[in-house]
């Protein structure tokens, strides 16, 4: 964000008329006065107020590097039009609340469930992410493909996108199954003693720590004996403004909340931004890196409010929008803001229709495993980070699906293959008819 009228070249002038007079002062010899002109003109840069930088001196990015595939295209629409139907479940039930919310990292861990879903299970999960009639292998192809693009399109931002399936290793899964999210979704796959819940959850919420860099440190607080998979997905960005604040103009000032005044950094700045308005909100669209990601913000006209704003999103109307965004002169003030957000996503998802699927005994998740009729999802959790600053935006989120078992048909491990003892009874009356021992087969 340029400030006008600061920095090294309002100063220019000033250094210009100091050199000029030094190197007429009759008195000083000329290795003096060179001296005495590169100290002033060091002294006088070093008090200026430094300018914002450009972080990239290439032009913005304006295209792809290439076109997307018609897998591809069909997966981003799913996911913009998920996200904004998943947005607005949230915010019905959070009036007057902070929301940050990774629709598309939710959308990343329920396609993995996809693989492993049948019937009108997979039905719902594809028609609750807004997939449509697509094939798994368009599904799986286009979540593939996209992760590549996303993660890989600037080199400047820090953007990762890491899946993993974590299972119980007493479990008979469907290797198929483990191998499509290894192969599609570059999936971690590890089995675990789900036993041993403390092993198993610090194992994990490694995982997740090493994945969003810290900022999100755990998703998993206990594995609980009915729990048999986690399918957890990490999303974690870091940006630097393509034109960064000047810290030195931040000011202390009051943001205006719905719970009153609070005291906030001001992050301030006027330049040529990209901007647009609606009826009821302006919008400036701030870029990082080459200009392929940016953050786009809302600020409601009166009487519009927050809430009213949010609650009119919606996946075409955004689209639409955000086509309109031009270069305007702005004087833009930003607070520095650091957010955290933790909930369980079940409501919402069930509300999208996906209901099947968290029925035990009723979901039919027999790709995942031979007993697939006995496995539901009991949760879907989403842990979210962000911290926007005068240099940029750090962000991470977190989804977990848990994949729980009905309890008694867990089968534990037993092989009767080594000696061992049997005892023939009436289970009634408790008699004990004949007790052996075999120590080897005759």
């Amino acid at each position: 964000m340029h400030v006008a009228r600061h920095g090294p070249e309002a100063d220019q002038p000033v250094i210009l008329i100091v050199v000029a007079l030094l190197m007429r002062l009759p008195k000083l010899s000329m290795p003096a006065r060179r001296t005495l002109v590169l100290a002033i003109a060091v002294g006088v840069a070093g008090c200026a107020r430094p300018m914002p930088t450009d972080l990239q001196p290439s032009a913005a990015r304006t295209t792809l590097p290439r076109a997307l595939t018609p897998a591809e295209a069909s997966v981003r629409d799913a996911a913009n039009d998920f996200s904004f139907a998943l947005w607005n479940k949230l915010i019905q039930g959070s009036p007057d609340s902070n929301v940050f919310v990774s629709p598309l990292s939710a959308s990343f861990a329920l396609g993995m469930a996809i693989g492993g879903a049948r019937g009108t299970t997979a039905d719902e999960l594809r028609s609750g992410l807004q997939l449509g009639p697509s094939s798994l292998a368009e599904i799986d192809g286009g979540y593939q493909s996209l992760i590549a693009l996303l993660t890989s399109l600037d080199p400047s931002v820090a953007m990762s996108i890491a899946n993993s399936v974590w299972y119980r290793n007493t479990f008979p899964f469907n290797q198929s199954f483990l191998d499509g999210a290894s192969k599609y979704f570059g999936a971690t796959v590890s089995g675990l003693d789900f036993n041993d819940s403390p092993a198993s959850a610090a194992t994990i919420n490694s995982w997740v720590k090493d994945k969003t860099n810290g900022k999100i440190t755990s998703i998993v607080d206990k594995v609980e004996s009915d729990d048999v998979m986690f399918l957890i997905n990490a999303i974690y960005f870091k940006g630097q403004w393509r034109r960064r604040f000047n810290p030195n103009i931040t000011q202390s000032g009051p943001f205006h909340s719905v719970r009153g005044d609070q005291p906030a950094h001001l992050m301030r700045g006027t330049d040529d931004m990209a901007y647009a308005e609606s009826a009821t909100f302006q919008a400036v669209d701030l870029a990082y890196g080459d200009s392929a990601f940016t953050m786009s913000i809302l600020l409601p006209k009166p009487p519009a409010t927050v809430e009213s704003v949010a609650a009119s999103l919606t996946a075409a109307g955004w689209a639409s929008f955000a086509g309109g965004f031009a270069p305007r002169y702005v004087e833009l003030e930003l607070p520095r803001l650091t957010l955290t957000w933790d909930h369980d996503l079940n409501d919402e998802l069930q509300a999208l229709g996906i209901r099947q699927a968290f029925v035990p005994q009723g979901a039919d998740f027999t790709g995942m495993s031979t007993l697939g009729r006995q496995l539901s999802l009991s949760r879907v959790r989403q842990k979210a980070y962000v911290n926007v600053d005068e240099e940029g935006t750090e962000a991470a989120a977190v989804t977990s699906g848990e994949v729980i078992a009905t309890a008694a048909r867990i089968p534990t491990e037993m092989h009767v293959d080594r000696p061992f003892v049997f005892l023939i009874r009436e289970r009634l009356t408790g008699t004990v008819l004949f007790i052996g021992k075999v120590v080897a087969l005759e």
